[in-house]
């Protein structure tokens, strides 16, 4: 069976000020065509298709569209809701949309409850596992423990339960959306977790042929069997890198795994650029990126003037810029955003307690810190949830 793999559509996402709805309609263009001109069999969406809660008119409108010229083809899909998404939101009427071929897996109370297909080798089960909030899932999985690795162990737990009630030669595709340890996570994935640990073992996995993994943005290989497809559009500078794509998973009669990374259209390259201004505005080399987005970080000691006029006039596409003089990191004037750089909540906490207590919280005190964010936001998550 050959299975589409691709997540993390964030349908209604800017990028900075850049409106992205053409780039995603394109991609849903590029996806619809790859399904068509490559035979595939199945396609998986695994969770955040859209980039908030109650998403903006046009991007429903793209949704829509979407299902209407994937199940005109004849291919069944099977998606799930991820963090980013309102799970009842996007599961209304999947009964109904599932008689067209578009299942709607949204209900962490169905995880053991899977899709089955037919080819020629036999029946493959796909088991959809939407985004378990752990706070809001654990008494309906049976844990006392309201963590990231539990629920979703738990929920393999049905998953294995239910495939060993069926034939030897049944296959299995698991959707689910979450930080699996080995993963590479960019600055545009909204974190999961805030005192508890967000990553999960790909252990948890154990027993299927195949993971179709999103949540994070990069096109990813935990294992063989383990991997994330990566969001199909860049929505961070931090992405710079990613080749973005989609999994094309030829899944054969004995469970093999033989995968083929499909590219994505690329609306405008991104470009991270870096020295003083008359550098960036000098460096010769740069010309390379003057049809890119641009993210410009400025090394001047001296904040110069007019920097963002005066860079796009050589880079049109300018769309972020920021500061970092090069100075002594003793240096008094060094900002208190660069001291913050790349720290959790809960360590800007404890450093808060240190800096007032002179000493820093013991392992008690920190449990406590994790477990205010936690209740923080699951109060959060239950207020998404009933909106």
């Amino acid at each position: 069976m050959r299975i589409l793999h691709t997540s993390d559509w964030h349908l209604g996402r800017a990028f900075h000020r850049v409106n992205m709805l053409d780039a995603q309609s394109a991609f849903i263009g590029h996806l619809v065509d790859t399904v068509r001109d490559r035979d595939v069999d199945a396609v998986v969406v695994s969770g955040d298709v859209y980039d908030r809660a109650v998403p903006p008119l046009a991007a429903v409108e793209l949704f829509d569209d979407a299902l209407h010229r994937l199940a005109a083809l004849g291919v069944p899909t099977v998606m799930i809701s991820g963090n980013h998404d309102s799970a009842r939101r996007l599961g209304v009427g999947a009964g109904l949309i599932g008689r067209a071929g578009i299942h709607l897996r949204t209900e962490p109370a169905a995880s053991g409850t899977p899709v089955v297909l037919a080819d020629a080798f036999g029946d493959v089960a796909f088991y959809g596992l939407p985004y378990l909030e752990p706070a809001l899932v654990k008494d309906e999985f049976g844990v006392t423990k309201a963590a990231h690795e539990s629920v979703l162990a738990a929920a393999m737990d049905r998953v294995r339960v239910d495939l060993a009630g069926r034939p030897d030669d049944t296959r299995s595709v698991v959707l689910a959306h979450a930080f699996v340890t080995g993963g590479e996570a960019s600055d545009s994935e909204r974190d999961i977790t805030v005192g508890g640990v967000a990553a999960v073992p790909a252990g948890v996995f154990a027993g299927v042929d195949y993971a179709a993994l999103g949540h994070l943005h990069g096109c990813q290989t935990i294992s063989e069997r383990v991997r994330y497809s990566g969001s199909p559009l860049p929505y961070s500078f931090s992405e710079a890198g990613h080749r973005k794509s989609m999994w094309l998973i030829d899944l054969g009669a004995d469970g093999s795994i033989d995968a083929e990374r499909v590219d994505c259209p690329v609306p405008r390259p991104l470009a991270r650029i870096r020295g003083t201004l008359e550098e960036l505005l000098a460096e010769p080399g740069l010309a390379r990126h003057e049809d890119s987005w641009v993210e410009a970080t400025l090394t001047d000691t001296v904040r110069p003037a007019d920097p963002m006029a005066r860079l796009t006039g050589r880079f049109p596409h300018m769309l972020s810029l920021m500061f970092a003089p090069d100075r002594d990191p003793d240096d008094p004037d060094v900002t208190y955003a660069r001291r913050l750089a790349g720290r959790t909540d809960q360590e800007v906490a404890q450093d808060f307690v240190a800096h007032v207590r002179g000493a820093g919280p013991d392992a008690s005190e920190r449990a406590v810190l994790g477990a205010a964010f936690d209740a923080v936001r699951a109060d959060d998550a239950v207020r998404e949830v009933a909106r």
